[in-house]
């Protein structure tokens, strides 16, 4: 008969590895299936096999967990809209990202909807200097041809289309159609010249 002491079965139980990054992914996964209201610590850590107590060294209450998922989601919304932008091309670029915005919006509504009640606006947007903001602030002045007063303009009127579009279409107000996305996010016709 093999016996574990009680300090060594305790030990296992708080070693995970890297528990705030499966703590963040658990919650991820938990926001695709439920509301953000059902999202509990004590079923988090029930998921990813550690004690309710585990939790709260690296989240003290639910907020602080909520806060990491959103600035998890705005990375994820960036490398999103990267890899849109590497393959639409430079001249098409603009346009690939604020459509790639609406349908990762589409795809993960919880989280997106998260980053919204969560973040802290920095600067022009809650993106701060994440690569989503980047994205866009980069495009911006670049259509803008260096006029930074333009180019804050345009970063409102860009990011003020493709998020009322994402909520039209996450609120139910219109369909969550591709065609329409395409139709409506148009640089061309937007901002012409």
């Amino acid at each position: 008969m093999v016996t574990v002491s009680t300090s060594l079965a305790k030990e296992r139980s708080y070693h995970h590895g890297d528990l705030r990054s499966a703590l963040i992914q658990g919650g991820l996964n938990a926001l695709e299936s439920a509301p953000i209201e059902e999202l509990s610590l004590r079923a988090l850590a029930r998921e990813v096999g550690v004690s309710a107590t585990a939790v709260y060294r690296h989240f003290p209450d639910k907020a602080a967990l909520l806060t990491a998922l959103a600035a998890e989601g705005i990375e994820q919304l960036g490398q999103y809209q990267l890899k849109a932008a590497e393959q639409a091309g430079p001249e098409r670029a603009f346009g690939a990202t604020g459509r790639a915005y609406v349908r990762w919006a589409l795809a993960h509504p919880a989280l997106f909807r998260l980053i919204f009640s969560r973040v802290e606006p920095v600067g022009e947007t809650v993106f701060g200097q994440s690569l989503a903001a980047r994205l866009l602030q980069g495009a911006a002045s670049e259509a803008s041809r260096g006029d930074e007063a333009r180019a804050r303009q345009l970063v409102v009127q860009a990011w003020s289309l493709v998020h009322g579009l994402a909520m039209l279409m996450l609120d139910g107000q219109l369909p969550p159609d591709d065609d329409l996305i395409d139709r409506v996010i148009d640089p061309r016709t937007l901002f012409p010249g």
